[in-house]
């Protein structure tokens, strides 16, 4: 996979619409954009417009990765 961000010493707040991560696989192939705002996380699939992907509340996402 491949997950663009750079932002060494670098500290952002985040506002209403967040913030999103585009996705490929390993041939540069586009999987879909994880947005992260301040109560929701949202996956779009493939080329899933804003608003319409697969949403899960922040701090039941945070729940289930301190649960693995």
């Amino acid at each position: 996979m491949q997950v663009g961000v750079a932002m060494d010493d670098v500290t952002i707040t985040l506002g209403t619409k967040g913030m999103t991560l585009f996705v490929a696989d390993n041939g540069g192939k586009h999987r879909g954009s994880l947005r992260i705002g301040k109560a929701t996380v949202e996956w779009r699939d493939g080329k899933t417009r804003y608003g319409n992907g697969k949403k899960i509340a922040l701090d039941k996402l945070i729940d289930v990765l301190e649960d693995l």
